[in-house]
């Protein structure tokens, strides 16, 4: 259960969203006059649980992001905004460091997933508090084909097995510093948060049900979401 632990988020948008053909980072592209960053940070912003905000982007936006989101939308959860490292999994690190020392809880998410509902964030506290480590995910809708590197199939996994992770990802503070730590040490190259703690500590993860509305903005097509 949720038990009032102090729960703290890092958004972590210091990416630079080549394939939107923009000469904008893709988290400040506006929608409405509002940057999508924005809507991102409002919806854990709003959520009564979440103590601390914790933003990384890219060091020549640290001033644009302190006024044209923290400041310009009261975004007064927002304690920190640090600039990011060379790889995101450098970039989550120093959001770690950078929390409060009272957190006892981080949620962990991209900057460019604007439409996660609040059902779900208050779904992964409720878990996390209880397993340690938790992913959002949603099952696969299509039937998934593992090849070799010729481009040959050599499985069929069970789809009632397969999930798409999305984010935020939730851990216990020690435990995803620590798998951190042994990460950064080995330089280890991940694709998301929860390989951090899969490869260096024996905590099972657990898959909590997120949302198909949950996309990522990667391409200009993933605007449409917005309409």
């Amino acid at each position: 259960m949720y038990n009032n632990n102090k729960m703290g988020v890092i958004i972590v948008a210091a990416g630079q969203g080549r394939r939107m053909a923009s000469n904008v980072s893709k988290q400040f592209i506006e929608v409405d006059n509002k940057p999508i960053l924005a809507y991102t940070v409002e919806k854990f912003q709003n959520h009564e649980w979440i103590d601390e905000i914790v933003l990384v982007v890219g060091s020549e936006e640290i001033e644009f992001a302190n006024s044209s989101i923290k400041e310009q939308y009261n975004f007064t959860k927002i304690n920190k905004i640090i600039s990011g490292g060379y790889e995101r999994q450098d970039s989550v690190f120093k959001g770690i460091e950078a929390l409060s020392d009272d957190i006892d809880y981080v949620l962990i998410h991209d900057g460019v997933r604007p439409f996660v509902e609040e059902s779900s964030i208050s779904s992964i506290i409720e878990e996390v508090c209880v397993y340690k480590a938790c992913i959002l995910g949603v099952k696969v809708k299509d039937t998934i084909k593992m090849a070799d590197y010729e481009g040959f199939i050599n499985k069929t996994p069970n789809r009632d097995l397969m999930f798409a992770a999305q984010t935020p990802q939730a851990f216990d503070k020690k435990l995803i510093y620590k798998a951190y730590l042994e990460g950064i040490k080995e330089k280890s190259y991940v694709t998301d948060d929860a390989m951090m703690v899969e490869k260096y500590t024996d905590v099972r993860i657990k898959i909590t049900n997120g949302s198909y509305g949950n996309i990522k903005i990667t391409t200009i097509e993933d605007m449409s979401a917005f309409n």
